[in-house]
């Protein structure tokens, strides 16, 4: 019987993506709990983000969340896109655009802006522009992962 089973939950196959293909993720808001526990194992212990009342000569207003936090929940939330057929993260640039605040409701919109066979012929390479993008619909997050990504097996 597990032989007629299919199996679901597995992300894109590189050559199942086009360039200017777009796809986007599910909404996660970032808690409280989230800041307070990212901060303690990270140890981005910066008054910024571990300060709730000494706020008067911050610069930024509300309870502001480290960058790596959101960068971090992004890829948490791109996860399903390549279960099992990613095979590893290469290069990114990152650019940061603007502060993520607790409470605030993130999700990514991606777009396949390169696309390369690896010399290998089992595997290639695969860059998209990834926009975090925060629930007033302002982008807070822009980066570029290069990925390296599994072929269908049927077409190796």
């Amino acid at each position: 019987m597990t032989q007629d089973i299919t199996t679901i939950g597995y992300g894109f196959y590189w050559d199942d993506l086009k360039l200017g293909f777009k796809f986007k993720t599910i909404g996660r808001t970032i808690t409280q709990a989230d800041l307070v526990n990212f901060v303690n194992i990270s140890w981005l212990n910066e008054e910024l983000f571990a300060n709730a009342h000494a706020r008067e000569g911050m610069a930024i207003r509300g309870r502001p969340v480290p960058a790596a936090l959101v960068y971090a929940y992004a890829e948490g939330l791109l996860t399903p896109s390549m279960q099992h057929t990613g095979l590893a993260f290469l290069n990114a640039e990152i650019d940061v655009k603007g502060p993520t605040l607790v409470d605030d409701t993130i999700h990514v919109e991606c777009e396949v802006i390169e696309l390369r066979k690896a010399s290998s012929g089992h595997r290639g390479h695969a860059r998209t522009l990834n926009k975090i993008i925060n629930q007033h619909g302002e982008t807070v997050i822009e980066y570029n992962p290069l990925r390296m990504m599994k072929l269908r097996p049927e077409a190796v």
